[in-house]
């Protein structure tokens, strides 16, 4: 089987949408010119600040963002997966001041294939509502929860793989991964903006386990630097091997782009040597 080179970007969004737009497009390029097939941007990637604010900056997908990713996947015949944004569910422009349940937007992955064509969304399901030392994080408050989950086949010559997507918060949640482990899935994807004291305690623990119980790859980006309600977000951003091996690790605190190749026979092998996936009772 062909192996698949994946690209996983960690970026610093901030409040400036058109400033994070570019720089998402350089680092895209940046992958591109080692050669990835297979490129994966962090959640919130296109706008992070103020959560009520954030909501003014939702979009149509199609949209903004997703038409400038879509233009540069068809340019180099990839696979990029918008980790997130803010997804407008009506045509009303979203008023900063009280948002009303039908119209928060939700909090969108998008997966766009070689020819430039959004082939799946995945809505955020478990949204992140908590206080870490002293600073509230009500994302409800901003955005609609989903309710399905999303596995979607990804073809590269000569294979196809099937990847579940996630985001963030989900990582908290294993039933959603086992579910797409018991379906087929090679490859989960988990964009996320995980917080500092979150992810010092678990992001690198949550990412292994969810590899090693499904057999599976994990594609982890992540954001660095301060995010939403000035909660300072973790980096580290990850690949890791059905294993639980760290195939490449980000730093903490910069915008960068790290690389690894997707064994298939390599996953082959280790489902067969230690068939957990078949041994389920539940």
């Amino acid at each position: 089987m062909t192996n698949l080179k994946v690209a996983v970007i960690q970026m610093k969004s901030g409040s400036e949408k058109d400033k994070n737009l570019k720089e998402a497009a350089k680092l895209i390029n940046q992958a591109i010119k080692k050669k990835a097939k297979f490129i994966a941007l962090p959640e919130v990637f296109n706008y992070r600040g103020n959560l009520i604010e954030a909501v003014k900056f939702a979009e149509s997908i199609p949209g903004q963002s997703t038409n400038l990713i879509s233009a540069l996947a068809k340019k180099h015949k990839v696979w990029i997966l918008i980790g997130s944004i803010l997804e407008r569910t009506r045509s009303t422009k979203h008023e900063a001041r009280s948002i009303k349940n039908d119209l928060k937007p939700f909090n969108t992955s998008v997966l766009i294939n070689p020819e430039g064509e959004i082939v799946a969304k995945y809505r955020k399901i478990h949204l992140f509502d908590i206080k870490l030392k002293g600073k509230e994080i009500l994302e409800s408050s901003r955005n609609q929860a989903g309710k399905n989950p999303k596995l979607v086949e990804v073809g590269f010559k000569p294979n196809s793989i099937k990847i579940g997507l996630s985001i963030c918060y989900d990582l908290r949640f294993p039933e959603l991964y086992r579910a797409y482990s018991k379906s087929g899935a090679k490859i989960i994807c988990v964009p996320s903006s995980f917080t500092k004291p979150t992810g010092e305690a678990h992001w690198h623990t949550l990412i292994k386990a969810r590899a090693i119980e499904n057999l599976c790859y994990v594609v982890a980006p992540n954001q660095a630097g301060i995010g939403s309600g000035g909660v300072r977000t973790y980096g580290h951003s990850l690949i890791v091997d059905p294993w639980g091996k760290v195939l490449a690790e980000a730093s903490a605190d910069k915008e960068e782009v790290i690389f690894a190749e997707i064994e298939l026979d390599y996953l082959e092998k280790i489902r067969k040597n230690l068939p957990a996936l078949e041994h389920r009772k539940l």
